[in-house]
């Protein structure tokens, strides 16, 4: 009895070993918890590709849409961790909702297994081409004392825009009116068309904009100006270095990947962003590729706590202070 006990049980150690020495043997489906088009769809459709030459299978795009990408993140985190469901979270979904969201049915510490960061996209405090205020300095001077006659938009709840507006308010004793907009596309029209004031957004929806002469830039919260916006000064050189912050793209697994399956998603990954196309479409964006020490699952990790624990305070204090 106890030997036959045996002899199953190394079969299927062996089977498991042998799908694992085997993996992928089908299609990956990566999770992206916002439309298609967005920042968030466009950095994971960049590093898919290289990413499914490196496993040698393909790696399918599912926009998965819904209360700032949690909806999308939770179905996700609830897939077999067999490795071919991941998703691409970002700075939102694995920092800021914690806050956002009561009864949210995933820890982003916890309930995932980091596989490693994908991309940054800098924030860039934008307003409308007929903003009196000419900088930065002289911009929140007019915020502080127009209050809630200035109008602040963002692309909802969790929004990267509503998260790091709220910040940007926070650091500078503002308070806005808050306009919110079903995504980032009809929230940027507006601003273009003159309709609201500012807002807070990535690099990689606004760069045209500013570009083009549709609306003014007044920082880019980065330590360094960013090829994208060479005009742009830094939040430090405009006079607030405390508004440092990117939206940062990442890939997550559901928790218990076998490790062997893990790492071949890490190394698919790094092989993604070692691609020479790959790293030039994420820095014609404006984006960042990250550096060696940011890489990798254990970096991912350190990221997201730090993240939960930067985010949590300020967005419960700003919800508090809301009538």
């Amino acid at each position: 009895m106890r030997t036959a006990l045996a002899i199953g049980l190394l079969s299927a150690l062996a089977a498991f070993g042998a799908a694992a020495d085997t993996y992928p043997q089908r299609p990956i489906t990566m999770v992206v918890p916002f439309a298609a088009g967005g920042p968030t769809d466009v950095v994971a459709r960049i590093v898919a590709e290289p990413m499914s030459r490196a496993l040698g299978q393909q790696v399918v795009i599912e926009n998965v849409t819904g209360a700032g990408g949690t909806t999308g993140i939770t179905r996700a985190s609830q897939a077999a961790p067999d490795g071919y469901t991941v998703m691409m979270g970002h700075m939102g979904t694995h920092g800021a909702a914690p806050a956002l969201f009561k009864g949210l049915k995933y820890d982003p510490a916890k309930s995932f297994d980091p596989i490693g960061l994908a991309a940054g996209t800098p924030i860039v405090i934008v307003a409308k081409k007929s903003l009196p205020a000419e900088n930065l300095k002289s911009f929140i001077e007019a915020l502080k004392s127009g209050g809630a006659s200035i109008n602040q938009a963002h692309a909802g709840v969790g929004s990267v825009s509503h998260s790091t507006g709220i910040l940007f308010d926070s650091l500078v004793g503002a308070k806005p009116t808050l306009v919110v907009y079903r995504g980032t596309g009809p929230a940027l029209n507006d601003l273009v068309a003159g309709q609201v004031d500012f807002m807070t957004d990535q690099i990689v929806n606004v760069a045209p904009q500013i570009n083009g002469g549709t609306i003014k830039a007044y920082a880019i919260a980065t330590p360094e100006r960013s090829p994208s916006l060479p005009d742009v000064p830094t939040t430090k050189e405009a006079g607030l270095p405390e508004y440092e912050v990117s939206a940062w793209n990442a890939v997550f697994a559901p928790k218990g990947l076998p490790a062997d399956v893990r790492a071949k998603l890490v190394a698919a990954l790094d092989t993604a962003l070692k691609d020479p196309s790959a790293r030039k479409r994420i820095l014609e964006l404006g984006g960042t590729v990250p550096k060696e020490a940011e890489a990798g699952p254990d970096a991912l990790q350190k990221l997201v706590e730090s993240e939960v624990a930067r985010w949590t305070p300020v967005l419960r204090s700003a919800a508090e202070a809301t009538p």
